[in-house]
């Protein structure tokens, strides 16, 4: 599946997401989508990413560690079922999905803050601290692709 459609069901779910533990689950399933988008642009995307697309994979395997951190802790369950970005299957429109999951890492951020300002429970509001400070890591790997991918083509051209 293109990373633009799985960006587009991530956004949708997350819309559409009401209780804590299913926007950490998406917010779990944007990183996997990071590293999923990382790795393939590293291998398959165009040249002068995959250095940096190898980062974004490291940040959002990171992002993922947060939950799998936490469960091993006891605190939450991991996902028992694989992210939806195991359905990558191509990146066709490099910028529009850079540009896609930068929206989607800014959505998810903000959606965890809403979370641990509402929670009382302490595991709960420090996995959101986590997974901040994981979407903001993934961001800034999208954002430093974007300045690369925009040099390179102004240097095309």
């Amino acid at each position: 599946m293109d990373a633009v459609r799985l960006i587009t069901a991530g956004r949708h779910a997350l819309a559409h997401s009401g209780a804590a533990m299913d926007i950490v689950w998406e917010a779990w399933q944007t990183q996997a989508l990071a590293q999923g988008m990382g790795h393939w642009l590293a291998v398959s995307g165009p040249r002068e990413l995959r250095a940096e697309a190898r980062g974004l994979g490291e940040a959002g395997g990171r992002g993922c560690g947060v939950f799998h951190r936490a469960a091993l802790r006891g605190e939450r369950a991991a996902p028992d079922q694989p992210p939806r970005a195991a359905q990558l299957t191509v990146v066709t429109d490099v910028r529009g999905s850079l540009l896609g999951l930068q929206d989607l890492l800014g959505e998810v951020g903000m959606a965890l803050v809403g979370v641990a300002c509402g929670t009382d429970d302490e595991g709960l509001y420090w996995q959101c601290m986590e997974s901040i400070d994981a979407a903001d890591e993934s961001s800034d790997r999208v954002r430093a692709l974007l300045r690369r991918l925009t040099a390179h083509h102004h240097g095309a051209a």
